[in-house]
């Protein structure tokens, strides 16, 4: 399960079924600097994302996988 608090680079990694995800968002720039040390919560605010939104849609590409 993904949380909140979690970086985009760890989330990448440990679950490539959401990277599609993260580019239907708008977010390209997976493997940026940022990406290791933004959480999922700093990202949705810094682009200006509903972090609950985001974080159900890439929760639900890990129940499809």
């Amino acid at each position: 399960m993904i949380e909140k608090e979690m970086t985009i680079a760890h989330i990448v990694q440990n679950y490539p079924a959401t990277i599609p995800v993260f580019r239907s968002f708008g977010m390209h720039c997976l493997g940026c600097p940022s990406a290791t040390g933004e959480s999922l919560a700093q990202a949705a605010q810094v682009h200006g994302f509903d972090v609950d939104r985001l974080l159900g849609a890439l929760n639900d590409a890990l129940k499809s996988d």
